[in-house]
């Protein structure tokens, strides 16, 4: 069962709220100003569920104690018994829907991501790490039933990935994988390592909401514009036309290529999509680090600087340093069964969100 203690204060406040704003409602001033009594009916309907759910739930409490009481006396017993389940059944479902309720929401959940992955320290075999992850996070995708798309891509000559961008789509895709980016550390017995000796590397993995039009605006003076030709290891990502696209973002530095559309059009609009991206995060990051110490204990910067996970290939183990969780079925996790990692962070950075 999950525990409101914690969060009681909060739930009297937002009744005490709800009870005050009723009242405004019900003012002569308020009534007789249309655009007031709007603003104010809003405020009372955003905290009503709550409200409603949290009384609900403070009766049950009443109930089960009065019933739990009733079960000493020989009279009434079998009937409190009888109750008890019932009773108790319902504590527990209002318990979980107000802790839903309570939990801050998110406006970016339900964007769609820029995922980028890049090789760090390690050289080829973080290269071909940053691969293994890129197919990791594509077979999730799959099991959600979301689009990927990949904007840009450097290869390397033993398959693995320099740098990868994809554009993810589908139903609330950075509400899941908001929790992913930073550094992704590596500890395997590389395929080119003779002597069995177990190496090191470290794969950065940044997640980007899709910032719409409104977010960010961007000056065409601000941007320099080079074409060239795609090029790679083969097929879609070679062609014989300057249809590669990489803008460079004067102000901030930011460079963007784009290579994987035939068109140069169509790259040059998937460019600008990524350049918004990452220009709405850097603006996220500006605006946290005001309030660097709470975010730090919520990581919800993605700050790519720390390293948020080990892979550890001969153990079999993940582990999430931000949590503590450590599973020892990496095998699966690296064929995209990220579940229960996932839920485990969403549940872990929800409670921490819930009473800060």
């Amino acid at each position: 069962m999950i525990d409101l203690t914690t969060a009681w204060p909060k739930l009297e406040e937002a009744e005490a709220e709800f009870e005050r704003l009723t009242s405004r409602m019900g003012d002569p001033d308020v009534y007789s100003n249309p655009d007031q009594l709007r603003d104010v009916g809003r405020e009372r309907a955003e905290l009503e569920e709550t409200v409603e759910v949290f009384r609900e739930f403070r009766a049950v409490l009443r109930d089960i104690q009065e019933n739990e009481e009733l079960r000493s006396d020989p009279e009434l017993a079998d009937l409190a018994n009888d109750e008890l389940p019932r009773l108790r059944a319902r504590r527990d479902d209002l318990e979980k829907r107000l802790y839903e309720l309570l939990i801050p929401v998110d406006p970016l959940d339900k964007k769609d991501v820029f995922l980028e992955i890049r090789a760090g320290t390690g050289g080829d075999e973080a290269a071909l790490f940053a691969a293994d992850l890129f197919r990791m996070y594509t077979r999730y995708a799959e099991t959600r039933r979301w689009q990927v798309e990949i904007a840009h891509v450097s290869e390397t000559e033993l398959g693995g990935l320099k740098e990868v961008v994809a554009q993810i789509r589908g139903a609330r895709v950075y509400s899941f994988l908001k929790f992913e980016g930073g550094v992704h550390r590596v500890q395997r017995i590389p395929d080119t390592e003779a002597q069995g000796r177990i190496h090191t590397s470290a794969v950065t993995v940044a997640v980007m909401p899709e910032a719409d039009d409104v977010d960010i605006q961007i000056d065409e003076a601000d941007l320099r514009i080079d074409l060239y030709r795609a090029s790679g290891a083969g097929g879609q990502h070679v062609n014989k036309t300057d249809s590669a696209v990489r803008l460079t973002h004067l102000p901030t530095g930011i460079v963007v290529a784009c290579q994987d559309e035939r068109s140069q059009q169509k790259n040059r609009v998937r460019a600008m999509r990524i350049l918004r991206a990452r220009l709405f995060e850097q603006a996220r990051e500006e605006a946290d680090r005001a309030q660097q110490d709470a975010r730090r204990s919520m990581v919800g910067s993605g700050d790519r600087s720390e390293r948020i996970r080990t892979y550890n290939f001969p153990q079999n183990r993940l582990t999430d340093h931000r949590i503590g969780l450590t599973l020892y079925k990496l095998d699966r996790i690296m064929e995209g069964d990220l579940e229960e990692m996932i839920s485990a962070l969403q549940a872990h950075f929800s409670a921490a969100a819930l009473t800060s």
